[in-house]
């Protein structure tokens, strides 16, 4: 199945990160669904988003801002998928769960905060 998103949709998705990297805090998939108001099949629509984005920024070699979504969960970190997404990419190396994981998106998230984005994506 493939699944797209919309041009305004990813524009506000963009949007939505960016903000988020402003004010140096994490938005979670239920929320950014949410606020996005994605259609149905909303979580597939977004995690297709989320890794097209980190792909680009990968080929850019830029921090990926997809690291900004979290699960809800305790671990409060992004779901499997965003690792294997990240390890396809050369960009993490190790188990999606526990402390190589965790240590690696705290410091993905602090370069996404520290790295200013251009405007034409």
């Amino acid at each position: 199945m493939t699944v797209s998103i919309s041009r305004q949709h990813w524009q506000a998705l963009l949007s939505e990160l960016e903000e988020a990297r402003r004010q140096r805090h994490l938005l979670t998939y239920r929320a950014l669904i949410e606020r996005l108001a994605l259609p149905s099949p909303a979580m597939q629509t977004l995690t297709a988003a989320l890794e097209h984005l980190a792909a680009l920024d990968a080929q850019a070699e830029r921090p990926l801002r997809s690291a900004l979504v979290i699960s809800q969960g305790a671990s409060r970190l992004p779901r499997t998928g965003f690792f294997d997404c990240v390890t396809r990419l050369g960009r993490f190396n190790g188990a999606s769960d526990g402390v190589a994981a965790a240590s690696w998106h705290a410091g993905e998230v602090a370069r996404v905060f520290e790295f200013s984005y251009p405007d034409d994506i």
